[in-house]
Formats: C-alpha cells, sequence, structure tokens
C-alpha cells in the first residue's frame, strides 16, 4: 500500500474536472438526495486506512499484474475476486478482512486495469476471459468461486464460457451482459461518443476517480490511500481503457448469447440505484441465465461492494458454502 510520504491527492483541477462531469450527468440530483440521507460526508472516511492485503507482482504469459492471495489450505473453498473501474483490488479490503478468515481468496487487477500493466490489446471481453483461464492454470486453483461486478463480469461470462473449467459458482452484477442495456448517460458517453472518450482522456485519471467517488458512493467514503492507490492506477492508462469502451457494444452480442449457456449456480448482485448500469438489466440476466438467483441490494451505488461491504460478504459467504 502507499506510504503517507507518496499518497497521491485530488487537487482543485481534479475537482473541477469532475465538476463538469456532474453538471452533464442528469442522475447526479438523486444520488445527492440519497447521500443526504445516509448523512454523507465525503471529509470522513469509512475507514481511516485500508485492511491489510498482501499486494504483490507476477508476471503471467508475459503480462505483469497485481495480485493479493491468502491460502488457508485445500479444505478450505477458493474465492477470485476481479477488479473493478476506475477502482483496483484495494478497494475490495473491507470484504477481504470478513472472507479471509474462512477462504482462500486470490484477487488480481485485470490487464489494464488497477496497477496491472496495460496495453491496447488487453481491452477486449475476450482477451480478460482468456487471462482469467491463464490466470487460474498459474496458480493452479481448483474449484473457484469468482466474484465478478462491472468490468469484471463479461471477463467471467466469457471465461466460463469459452473454456472447460471446473467453477463452482459465479456471483457477477453491474456490468455489460445485454445489448441493448439499460445504460445511464455516462455509459451511452463513454460507448457511444469518441468525443467524449477524449474528454475523459484530457481530463486525466484524477478527475476519473474523483467522478467514480461522486456517481457510485452513496455511503461509503474511500480513504487517502484507497484515493492515491485509484489514482495511481490509471496514470497514463485513461486512452487504453477508453478502448475497452470503445468495443463494448461490439463485444456484448457474444456476451449476451453466453448467458443461456451457462449452467454454473450464478448469483445475479445490483444496487437498487445503480447510476452506471440500470438495475432493470437484473431482471434480464437474471431470467437468461437458467441456474441463477437474483439479489437487489438497498441503499448502495453502484459499488455495493463498499456501500453494502458487510451485507455483500455476508452475500457471497453463503453463495460459496451453499455451492463447495
Amino acid at each position: 500500500m502507499s506510504s503517507q510520504n507518496t499518497l497521491t491527492k485530488i487537487n482543485l483541477y481534479d475537482k473541477l474536472n469532475a465538476w463538469f462531469v456532474s453538471l452533464i450527468t442528469p442522475e447526479i440530483p438523486w444520488l445527492k438526495q440519497l447521500r443526504k440521507e445516509n448523512n454523507y460526508d465525503p471529509q470522513v472516511p469509512t475507514f481511516d486506512q485500508p485492511h491489510e492485503m498482501p499486494l504483490e507482482y507476477v508476471n503471467i504469459e508475459g503480462v505483469k499484474i497485481r495480485i493479493a492471495k491468502s491460502i488457508l489450505g485445500t479444505t478450505n473453498p477458493t474465492i477470485i475476486l476481479l477488479s473493478t473501474f476506475p477502482h483496483s483490488i484495494l478497494s475490495y479490503s473491507p470484504i477481504w478482512e470478513i472472507l479471509k478468515s474462512d477462504f482462500n481468496i486470490y484477487a488480481y487487477d485485470m490487464p489494464g486495469f488497477g496497477r496491472s500493466e496495460t496495453s491496447v490489446e488487453f481491452m477486449s471481453f475476450d482477451f480478460q476471459g482468456d487471462f482469467l483461464h491463464s490466470f487460474l492454470q498459474h496458480f493452479n486453483v481448483k474449484n473457484p468461486h469468482i466474484v465478478a461486478p462491472d468490468v469484471a463480469m463479461p471477463t467471467a461470462i466469457s471465461y466460463v464460457s469459452s473454456h472447460k473449467n471446473d467453477v463452482q459458482s459465479l456471483m457477477i452484477g453491474d456490468g455489460p451482459a445485454i445489448l441493448p442495456g439499460s445504460n445511464s448517460s455516462i455509459i451511452k458517453k463513454m460507448t457511444q461518443s469518441a468525443f467524449w472518450r477524449n474528454m475523459f482522456v484530457i481530463a486525466w485519471s484524477w478527475a476519473l476517480i474523483e467522478s467514480g467517488n461522486n456517481l457510485c458512493n452513496i455511503k461509503y467514503v474511500p480513504n487517502k490511500y484507497e484515493i492515491s492507490d485509484f489514482k495511481e492506477s490509471y496514470k497514463w492508462k485513461v486512452r487504453n481503457t477508453m478502448k475497452w469502451f470503445q468495443k463494448y457494444e461490439k463485444d456484448l452480442p457474444a456476451i449476451n448469447t453466453m448467458l443461456s449457456e451457462i449452467t454454473i449456480p450464478t448469483k445475479v448482485f445490483w444496487w437498487k440505484y445503480d447510476a452506471i448500469i440500470f438495475s432493470d438489466d437484473a431482471n434480464t440476466i437474471h431470467k437468461k441465465i437458467p441456474n441463477s438467483e437474483l439479489e437487489i441490494f438497498e441503499n448502495s451505488g453502484h459499488f455495493v461492494y463498499q456501500d453494502q461491504y458487510e451485507n455483500f460478504a455476508q452475500m457471497v459467504y453463503t453463495f460459496v458454502n451453499k455451492n463447495s
């Protein structure tokens, strides 16, 4: 984790760029109301610092990625946590702290996301699914349970549909899987407009992280270590990350087709007040996946693994034990 003297902070320029994004985002007013109801104070972090995670770097098939792992033994179920955007695996520290006593846990920043290496060739659903296959082979992981919110969702779907596997369960939510989806204004800008993708590149990673906080949390307030890690994660990466969103609608039809072919026990989770991909998609995805359950979290934003970290961890705990 970042040390005190190397922290990168949100500055006035970041705030101004994020403020501009807020002006063109119609979902902001009702998010502000939800924060008000939760007595949300952006100056008071939920935790003073992240819970300890054993972060390290490994090279898998020529790609340098950041991971964390905690191994108890072969009799314990194994959970795989895939990174989200514009976060890194450090955002999982609250649920990591809860789950680590009972499960083997691996987490990794997907190539091109978080603190892992970036390249244009990484920015597709297919590549990420294939890389998950390589990751599991590299660590010889058997019978995993995969947790894949947000941008990780099509990664998990692509993997289980394209590779022979022994995955015990999937937990997926609030990510792209159907077309047309119930996308918010910000997703439409990122996927449909080269102009707006360029605007995000110009605004740089600082404004991206601040905008993510504004749009995706209504309870959880990240601490300075998390903010610094997220900002450093996307320093010099935003241009390549936007390539993932540029390919989004082209890649979605294949993912949509894969849903009905998933036979693994699947938990579809969503956020009632999601301002990124609206919760209407949750019911559609649930109906398409034959062996699935649906859970909608109340009083949460897009980052439910933070806003409702205790309930989210309990969902993972219960579903993993049920399907091990």
